[in-house]
């Protein structure tokens, strides 16, 4: 698996893949995961994309192969999580005269993809959210708490992988998601060390992406929930007043995990929306 190496900084992982014709320099695709998860959740989209795209699946600092190696105190922030992003795009065009990318990210992911699309304009060709707060509201702090006084305190006195178990049934998927799913998801979520985990949640949960928003130039789609628990209404309308140049479909759920309950229509929806901005196909002819 590649690794972007940089001096005084920790090393990023990212998986590639790519059944593209090796003719066609196919553009890059990012596909950036969200709190506390890595970018093997993204596996269930990788068959839909990659055959059109070069889809490259970062793992944010600290999660997944990604290096922990830095200050978590002081160098987990949001500044550093989008110069991460911007370098991986930098070192995947360092042979190519084309340096934008396609970004899609998930719940917090997006988050980072709507601060890079505003302050990096020329990296991101288009930018697809899915599930993607503009901010951690006080009704999703409230459920994450489990009935303790913090969502930390939830976390210290369960468990990490008790904490998402117990999560994952309150927000992120519908009674009937299926029970194999939900235990690989846990066992996935609690590969990741939960100091970084915590380190990431603390930092997401104090920021807000709405001053980024009337700076994003590039075009949007948002995949949604219909009655999403954390994208609510409220921040819907923030998301469609603010961005200029946005599309939003909806998934029919009332819970989070759209990325997971629905991979097939959410990933279709991405390809023909990354396509029709490159002109080019994206089915056999």
């Amino acid at each position: 698996m590649p690794f972007l190496k940089r001096p005084g900084q920790p090393d990023l992982h990212y998986a590639l893949d790519d059944y593209t014709d090796p003719w066609r320099n196919a553009p890059y695709l990012i596909l950036q995961h969200g709190f506390g998860r890595s970018g093997r959740f993204w596996y269930s989209w990788v068959p839909y994309l990659a055959r059109f795209y070069k889809v490259v699946r970062p793992d944010i600092r600290g999660l997944g192969q990604s290096s922990a190696d830095f200050d978590l105190a002081t160098a987990f922030t949001l500044d550093n999580c989008v110069a991460d992003v911007a370098a991986i795009i930098d070192h995947l065009g360092a042979d190519s005269s084309s340096r934008s990318v396609h970004f899609a990210g998930e719940s917090m992911g997006g988050i980072l993809g709507m601060v890079l699309a505003a302050t990096h304009p020329a990296k991101v060709r288009t930018l697809t959210l899915v599930s993607s707060p503009v901010f951690i509201g006080s009704a999703t702090k409230q459920s994450y708490s489990l009935g303790y006084a913090s969502q930390e305190e939830a976390q210290q006195k369960m468990g990490m992988q008790a904490w998402v178990a117990a999560t994952n049934r309150t927000t992120r998927f519908p009674p009937s998601a299926d029970p194999g799913l939900l235990a690989w998801y846990e066992e996935e979520f609690a590969r990741n060390r939960p100091e970084v985990q915590k380190a990431m949640g603390d930092l997401f949960h104090g920021i807000s992406a709405e001053p980024y928003l009337p700076k994003i130039e590039a075009p949007v789609l948002g995949l949604y929930p219909t009655d999403g628990p954390i994208t609510t209404a409220d921040q819907e309308a923030i998301l469609t007043s603010k961005i200029r140049n946005m599309r939003m479909v909806h998934m029919p759920s009332s819970f989070h995990k759209v990325q997971l309950v629905f991979p097939a229509a959410c990933a279709t929806h991405l390809l023909h929306f990354a396509a029709q901005h490159d002109g080019i196909p994206c089915r056999e002819s």
